[in-house]
């Protein structure tokens, strides 16, 4: 399972973050809370989403596709603006089958929210940060 480098959004410090752990990421300099961002496909999952600890916004993705690469950003400032609150998770779609045909994935990006390993909302399209903010805090609350 692999890390991902990300910046603090406090102090700017980058911090390897894991797929999976049993706490919240927090940065080795000022000890805020940092943007968990992790990759995920079939055989991972279940420990990076389903298990996690904090809720998970699930961007199921293609790279061939022109608005999943326009949410992306969106969705990378959302993770921060929140982070603490909720990790974002992306699946490629065309690496992860078996979780496209799980989810009965038909379009991308797909978005959902997981919580305790259960589907609270999901979503299809691209949308802009703040609407993607909109749903993600009315979807947890």
């Amino acid at each position: 399972m692999s890390s991902r480098i990300v910046s603090c959004v406090q102090c700017g410090q980058r911090n390897r973050v894991p797929a999976a752990a049993t706490g919240r990421p927090v940065c080795g300099k000022c000890h805020a809370a940092v943007p968990w961002i992790a990759d995920a496909d079939d055989a991972s999952f279940a420990e990076v989403a389903e298990r996690s600890p904090t809720p998970v916004l699930v961007d199921l993705w293609a790279p061939w596709c022109g608005p999943c690469r326009m949410v992306s950003p969106a969705l990378e400032q959302v993770a921060g603006e929140l982070a603490g609150t909720v990790k974002l998770v992306k699946v490629n779609v065309d690496e992860a089958p078996a979780t496209q045909r799980r989810f009965d994935v038909r379009a991308v990006p797909t978005l959902m929210i997981v919580r305790d390993g259960h589907v609270v909302a999901r979503q299809a399209g691209a949308a802009s940060a703040a609407a993607l903010r909109s749903w993600v805090e009315q979807s947890l609350s």
